[in-house]
């Protein structure tokens, strides 16, 4: 039970930093952006993983996309999941959230991952290129479809669920034992945006 305990005050606590982070990104930037648009990623959501993410206009071909995600059971699997997506887009046809981009997009990410008997906890951070289309649908709204690759590096502790480390470190005082980096999708996505201004 303490291990529970733990792993839910950590996985809250990094949620309402995130969120205060995000908050206060998209209120900055939307104050000097010239566009702002709010978007969700719906395979993200077909993936039970909710998010949420806006989009502002820095430049004549620039703009900056900020997101986040979260995830607490995906199809019957406990998979927690916290992370924060920030992207630099360039448009190639001279008009921001319409038709062909490229980005360099981060990522960062807190999990706990209960996959059959194996467990993963822990954080990975990574950076990549990205490519994508918005399909303008009318003047506000938009569908974009983009994918991108990047390395990332990750940091967790791999065990057993019979290996009891509830019994055997009630107070999670052992470190990580698993890090490295990985070839892995940074940004993949089918997104609907909706913009105000």
């Amino acid at each position: 039970m303490p291990k529970q305990s733990h792993i839910f005050s950590r996985f809250f606590r990094h949620s309402g930093r995130l969120v205060t982070v995000l908050v206060f990104l998209c209120t900055f930037l939307s104050v000097r952006a010239q566009q702002v648009a709010l978007k969700t990623n719906m395979l993200m959501f077909a993936g039970m993983a909710p998010n949420a993410g806006c989009e502002f206009v820095v430049g004549e071909r620039s703009t900056i996309d900020l997101s986040a995600f979260g995830s607490v059971k995906v199809y019957g699997k406990k998979i927690k999941t916290l992370g924060f997506q920030p992207e630099y887009r360039y448009w190639f046809n001279g008009r921001p959230m319409t038709r062909e981009f490229v980005g360099i997009a981060a990522l960062g990410v807190n999990y706990d991952i209960h996959w059959n008997d194996r467990i993963y906890e822990g954080d990975a951070f990574g950076a990549g290129i990205t490519f994508g289309y918005a399909f303008n649908l009318g003047k506000r709204w938009n569908i974009e479809a983009y994918g991108g690759f990047g390395a990332v590096y990750f940091k967790h502790r791999q065990y057993y669920s019979y290996d009891h480390f509830d019994e055997t470190d009630p107070d999670n005082t052992i470190g990580a034992n698993a890090k490295g980096y990985k070839l892995l999708p940074i940004k993949l996505g089918v997104s609907v945006s909706y913009i105000l201004k």
